[in-house]
């Protein structure tokens, strides 16, 4: 079955083998609130069942907001849906330039507040998750998570404009 080429910016896109759709990440945290309303249409253009759609989304919200939150920018987000034996997967990848450097604090003294209250993100991924992790290159770091499709999707290729 071959997927209809999508109009992006006024130009048209040629199918790609694999779903796909990426989106920079604007360094604020209204971003995160953006980013998932971007992301359900996209979900829901590849016709993904509702449960790994909201799924996605709350996986979606954790990795931009560790991005925004604790990395230096850019950062970027790519959804795609791989194709392997006859089975889609949904993967979630947030790329950004590494983390932010933190001063040093003494073992006397007690955490910030900001870290009493984060630290929750890589639970909710790996429990809505098959598999995640992160894997690092020269200077970009890239958080993932795959979530499992249950049967087939419709979509079609997007990748929107910087």
């Amino acid at each position: 079955m071959t997927t209809p080429a999508m109009t992006t910016s006024g130009t048209s896109v040629a199918p790609h083998p694999r779903t796909e759709y990426i989106l920079p990440l604007p360094h604020i945290p209204e971003t995160v609130s953006t980013v998932r309303h971007r992301a359900r249409t996209v979900l829901a253009r590849w016709a993904l069942p509702t449960e790994t759609a909201d799924n996605a989304i709350l996986v979606i919200s954790e990795l931009i907001t560790n991005a925004i939150a604790h990395a230096l920018p850019p950062a970027v987000l790519r959804l795609s849906m791989p194709e392997a034996g006859g089975r889609h997967t949904l993967r979630i990848e947030v790329a950004d330039a590494g983390p932010v450097p933190r001063p040093r604090r003494s073992l006397e003294s007690p955490p910030p507040a900001e870290l009493e209250e984060h630290g929750r993100g890589t639970g909710i991924v790996a429990a809505l998750s098959m598999r995640h992790g992160v894997s690092r290159q020269l200077q970009r770091m890239t958080r993932w998570a795959e979530l499992h499709v249950a049967g087939g999707h419709t979509g079609s290729a997007a990748t929107a404009s910087p």
